[in-house]
């Protein structure tokens, strides 16, 4: 019995000793955690009313996030009576470790930097970038969240963005529409030009200056293509770009105008050798 107390007291004082340590670094990682949670919401809320760029917004809050947990765990490791020293040196390594498996959320995160640092789009723009397009939902630390017209969400990584060309259609507050219309050989150029420029007036929020264009674009196989090409702004654009063919497909109907269509003549010929 003496030598199982013997066996058993360094163990319980090694409990007594590390058990109440772990106890708090639990205690402390939870509650740790808690705060932070409720510090970055108030840091959210803090840039918000102060009207921060909407994009920096959840990057900036990923930032002091990590940055938050990392002091965390220090402080963990610190109570637990590991050395700072080689703590550190542990983490620099594991670091190093972590940053050459990851060199490509490295290339992620310096990608989100650039973005938003040169800001070639920001939150609310539509933008056609890395194959995809969409509105800008949110910029974070590594990657880009889309909302296509479709509804549809798409995540694309910020490497991929900052590397390639990127079309933002939002940019400028103003955008040039190019419709085009055929119509038939026969029918009167200067009659369809004419209904063409008279719906453009017609329609208040196509812009007056630059005034619309009406010219012929090219003499296609079965049709003469007419090319109208007015400016609206980003608002009213896709607005006027859905419902203007449906206006020009009634006009030409009433004025007699014909819109051809690709059409193919079959000639039977009878083999007369049988």
């Amino acid at each position: 019995m003496e030598n199982l107390d013997q066996y058993l007291q360094p163990i319980i004082d090694l409990i007594l000793t590390y058990g109440l340590k772990v106890l708090s670094a639990l205690v402390v990682l939870i509650v740790g955690l808690w705060i932070i949670k409720r510090l970055l919401k108030i840091f959210r809320k803090t840039l918000q009313k102060r009207e921060v760029d909407a994009s920096l917004i959840p990057f900036l809050t990923s930032i002091v996030g990590a940055v938050l947990k990392v002091l965390l765990i220090i402080s963990i490791a610190s109570m637990l009576g590991i050395a700072m020293t080689s703590f550190i040196a542990v983490l620099g390594a594991a670091g190093l470790a972590v940053g050459l498996a990851l060199q490509g959320s490295l290339a992620n995160f310096a990608g989100g930097v650039l973005i938003l640092i040169l800001k070639p789009f920001k939150v609310g723009d539509f933008i056609e970038g890395a194959g995809h397009s969409g509105t800008v939902r949110e910029i974070q630390v590594f990657y880009t969240y889309l909302t296509t017209p479709a509804g549809q969400e798409i995540s694309i990584p910020n490497a991929q963005l900052s590397n390639n060309a990127v079309k933002n259609y939002s940019y400028h507050p103003n955008r040039r529409m190019d419709l085009t219309f055929g119509i038939g050989y026969g029918d009167d150029i200067d009659q369809a030009k004419s209904i063409l420029a008279d719906l453009a007036e017609a329609e208040e929020s196509i812009h007056r200056d630059p005034a619309p264009e009406v010219f012929v674009e090219a003499l296609a196989d079965s049709s003469v293509n007419l090319r109208l090409r007015a400016w609206a702004s980003n608002d009213d654009f896709w607005g006027i770009y859905n419902n203007f063919p449906e206006k020009v497909k009634k006009a030409f109907d009433q004025e007699g105008v014909s819109i051809p269509f690709p059409q193919r003549d079959l000639h039977m010929v009878e083999d007369k050798t049988k």
